[in-house]
């Protein structure tokens, strides 16, 4: 009699010795990715080794068009009042925040500092300052991000930035002006009271002070 509490291997040993033991009973399933999933890691793939090449092709111009990839996003807040601050990331690990920033929901962005046309959407044109986090939408790392590409893309000479301009002078640069000159001696300290002079000790004062400090005088 066969136990009641019995491997499905062992079982079909011992009830048909014939089969064999590498016989499986079930046969796994075929991963089927879908075909929406596929497309979005072929999408990934091909952006990733030229990011910018995404904001010149049909899928961007669709979505966002000629306005920037900010523009149309809105955060979800408590309140009437928005905090003064955004969240400091949108990914932890695998979980994604219900809703995402400008960047991080596209999968397709990817910062870059070659990705200059990507950049110049989130520098003010009139100032050449990156512009805030509370009016973008963006999250703290992506700010982050971008705020070190905009400054790899200036070194490298992609963006421009502005050059103060600083008349030249040649008195600022002379031996003989007045910071670089040699300085005057100072005055000579005299008391402020006019009868300072006129004063004699007294001579017996005089005598005790000197015998008292005898052994520091010379």
């Amino acid at each position: 009699m066969l136990p009641k509490r019995l491997p499905v291997r062992l079982w079909t040993q011992a009830v048909f010795p014939s089969v064999k033991s590498s016989l499986s009973l079930c046969t796994a399933a075929s991963p089927e990715i879908p075909s929406d999933a596929a497309e979005a890691v072929e999408a990934l793939a091909r952006y990733k080794d030229r990011p910018w090449d995404y904001l010149e092709s049909e899928e961007y111009i669709e979505r966002y068009g000629t306005s920037p990839v900010w523009s149309d996003y809105r955060r979800n807040h408590k309140g009437g009042i928005p905090p003064q601050k955004t969240r400091k990331t949108c990914i932890r690990g695998d979980k994604i925040c219900g809703n995402p920033c400008p960047i991080c929901r596209d999968t397709n962005i990817i910062i870059h500092y070659q990705n200059v046309k990507l950049l110049q959407q989130f520098i003010s044109p009139y100032t050449g300052i990156l512009y805030d986090p509370t009016r973008t939408g963006v999250c703290q790392k992506q700010q982050k991000q971008l705020n070190q590409a905009i400054g790899a893309a200036r070194d490298h000479g992609l963006l421009p930035f502005q050059v103060p301009h600083v008349d030249f002078s040649g008195e600022d640069y002379s031996n003989s002006h007045d910071a670089v000159g040699s300085t005057p001696p100072p005055p000579t300290m005299t008391p402020w009271y006019w009868w300072y002079h006129t004063i004699q000790p007294d001579e017996t004062e005089v005598a005790k002070v000197k015998k008292t400090y005898k052994a520091y005088l010379k």
